[in-house]
């Protein structure tokens, strides 16, 4: 077994760094999507990315049962 630590390269540093900007980013974008619909902004009837989608029977489709 080596007893010496390996030094971290900038290279690993710069690609964690930017994975864990990126991940940051898109967590407060999802934040403020979620934000702006509980304010009933104007996306609020659209379902975000992982949602499930309902779907309402429309005028033309009678519900029968």
């Amino acid at each position: 077994m080596s007893s010496t630590k390996r030094q971290q390269t900038m290279a690993k540093r710069n690609r964690e760094r930017a994975v864990e900007e990126k991940r940051t980013l898109k967590r407060l974008k999802k934040q403020a999507a979620k934000a702006e619909k509980a304010a009933g902004g104007p996306f609020a009837d659209e379902p975000l990315a992982g949602e499930p989608v309902a779907e309402e029977p429309s005028e033309a489709e009678p519900d029968v049962e």
